[in-house]
């Protein structure tokens, strides 16, 4: 009888121990999984909160600063693809308002020709250039080169140009455009003073210059 009970609680003690060992798996497993999905999650979390971030860009070269600062200061730069930005087809003009002995306030260019007006072209309400052809050739008209003229002595407000019949843009003072003359074959000289009665030497408000009118000539109304 004893002995019986002694079988009896050897076989309940295995069973509990099976139990256990049976338990003590199934929880290792449990919290296993529990760790490798807790696991992928913070993986998961870590690309998506910076997988997409982009790495800052490098500051440009000592180079390609360069290449930028001269693209900048390129005229064309600005103009739309196929098609250049117009340029400067000459060098700078100058008109310098003074005054001379004789003839008193004139304008010259910067190489001191003296300028003049003619009668017959019209200033406003628009200007125009009825000088062409050889009447050109006599009086050159004064170009703007595709350049704003540099002033001195002369109003900013009354300088413009107006465009010739070539297409050419020519510098005007107060609406009138502006010529010098072939004859004049020195800076300072004005024999073209009162040609034709239609020929004056400009002043720097635009208006005729009548001093020193040459023999027969008559000032017109002003």
């Amino acid at each position: 009888m004893i002995r019986r009970n002694r079988v009896a609680i050897a076989v309940a003690g295995g069973m509990a121990a099976v139990l256990a060992l049976v338990m003590w798996t199934s929880n290792t497993t449990v919290l296993r999984g529990t760790n490798v999905a807790q696991t992928e999650q913070v993986g998961a979390a870590a690309q998506g909160d910076y997988g997409d971030v982009q790495e800052p860009l490098a500051p440009p070269t000592s180079e390609e600063a360069v290449a930028e600062d001269e693209a900048a200061d390129d005229p064309a730069a600005g103009a739309p693809e196929g098609q250049a930005a117009p340029a400067p087809s000459g060098p700078r003009i100058t008109l310098v308002g003074k005054s001379v002995p004789k003839m008193g306030d004139v304008v010259q260019d910067g190489d001191g020709r003296t300028l003049y007006r003619f009668d017959k072209d019209t200033a406003k309400p628009a200007a125009k250039s009825n000088c062409e052809d050889q009447c050109a050739v006599t009086w050159p008209p004064l170009l703007s080169n595709g350049n704003t003229p540099a002033l001195q002595g002369v109003d900013p407000a009354l300088v413009s140009t107006v465009e010739r019949a070539d297409g050419s843009e020519q510098v005007t003072l107060d609406g009138w455009p502006l010529y010098t003359y072939a004859k004049d074959e020195a800076p300072g000289q004005w024999k073209g003073q009162g040609v034709g009665g239609t020929w004056f030497v400009v002043q720097p408000n635009g208006k005729r210059n009548v001093e020193c009118l040459p023999p027969g000539v008559t000032a017109p109304a002003a």
